[in-house]
């Protein structure tokens, strides 16, 4: 049931060696590799190894491996904040995605790959891109104008340059309540939720943007309005890949990038499915506070994705850093990590058997406190 008070982290010092992180790498490159393999017996479905792994075998490996609830201590914590090894993992994530993306795209336009081959590319330069959004939505809470540039570069690939100036600014401040289009309602499809958060985020970082720039006395088509920035690093690139490949390039990059917006999509379907912030006496939304994001402490998949799945924690602290985020004990807890999540969305009726009873149980068998739209 659902807690009335602040929910608080299981203190239990000692965090992974600063090592495991980079094991998030491993995904861009996994579309190196099935380069690689694809030159042997495997041939076109080699390009099929991205999705296997991701979503195949690291549900086993998480499985296997289980959670890990510890928590870094105060004193830790200082020492994690400060060092510069966090920050170098995720951006040594940008040269490899773009390394993966120039190979597929010269594979295209040299090798003539048949249908299989191109279905594979795509999907596993989409996971790649999904987790550039990832690596993008990190730095967009960092503060400055370099890590602003680095989040846009990271989201260019998926044609998603819009992102931070929602999920900072609109996400954030309407997230688990009917209005923001990025939280799930309970027995909302992820078919019927995709359009609505695609259609919905990028009307609502375009109204955001053309109001900050107003109270500044600026058109909404000025070079400062951080959409156009984000967009035309993504037209940019497109345009460097067609200059060098030629058209065959442009298919192949706006059929991933959807792909990968998509599959950061099916994320915040899962993040935080009919959890609803409560009104108070005056009609306002409570502060949004660790329960109101589903939760996940599973170890390998947490590695990979910098620890976005103790989701709890970055929603009730923005400004803390992957490193630093803690397991909540009494936020909702996902039955298992993303890598099998996000395929199970895909299946309406396997997604309602799994998650609508463990809403309606967190909420004490009230629906009226779940977020229903």
């Amino acid at each position: 049931m659902q807690q009335t008070m602040a929910s608080t982290p299981r203190d239990l010092p000692a965090r992974p060696a600063r090592a495991v992180w980079l094991i998030a790498l491993s995904v861009p490159l996994l579309p190196v590799l099935s380069w690689w393999a694809s030159r042997g017996p495997m041939g076109e479905f080699a390009w099929w190894l991205a999705p296997c792994v991701l979503y195949g075998l690291v549900p086993l490996l998480d499985q296997l491996l289980g959670e890990d609830p510890r928590n870094p201590d105060e004193a830790q914590s200082h020492g994690l904040a400060a060092d510069g090894w966090y920050r170098g993992v995720l951006i040594a994530w940008l040269p490899l995605h773009y390394a993966a993306l120039v190979l597929a795209a010269w594979v295209v336009a040299n090798e003539t790959p048949g249908w299989i081959g191109w279905l594979g590319m795509i999907a596993s330069l989409g996971l790649v891109a999904g987790g550039g959004i990832n690596v993008g939505h990190e730095l967009g809470h960092k503060r400055g104008a370099l890590n602003a540039w680095l989040a846009r570069l990271a989201l260019a690939p998926a044609c998603y340059g819009h992102f931070v100036v929602e999920h900072n600014r609109g996400h954030h401040v309407r997230v688990a309540t009917p209005e923001d289009p990025a939280s799930a309602r309970l027995g909302e499809s992820f078919w019927r939720f995709l359009p609505r958060t695609l259609l919905g985020s990028l009307r609502s970082a375009w109204t955001l943007e053309r109001e900050r720039l107003t109270r500044e006395g600026k058109p909404v088509l000025h070079w400062q309005n951080q959409n156009l920035q984000g967009w035309l690093l993504s037209l940019l690139l497109a345009a460097a890949l067609v200059a060098a490949f030629g058209w065959i390039a442009l298919p192949l990059f706006l059929a991933q990038a959807f792909y990968g917006a998509s599959t950061l999509e099916a994320v915040n379907y899962i993040e935080h499915y009919g959890l609803l912030r409560q009104r108070d006496a005056s009609g306002r939304y409570e502060r949004c506070q660790a329960q109101h994001s589903w939760n996940s402490s599973r170890r390998l998949s947490n590695w990979l994705l910098y620890q976005l799945e103790r989701h709890a924690d970055h929603h009730a602290h923005p400004l803390r850093p992957y490193q630093l985020l803690r397991h909540f004990e009494d936020s909702p807890q996902l039955p298992a990590g993303y890598a099998a999540l996000v395929p199970a969305a895909w299946i309406p009726p396997l997604w309602f058997a799994l998650m609508d009873r463990r809403v309606i149980a967190f909420y004490g068998g009230d629906r009226s406190r779940c977020n229903r739209g």
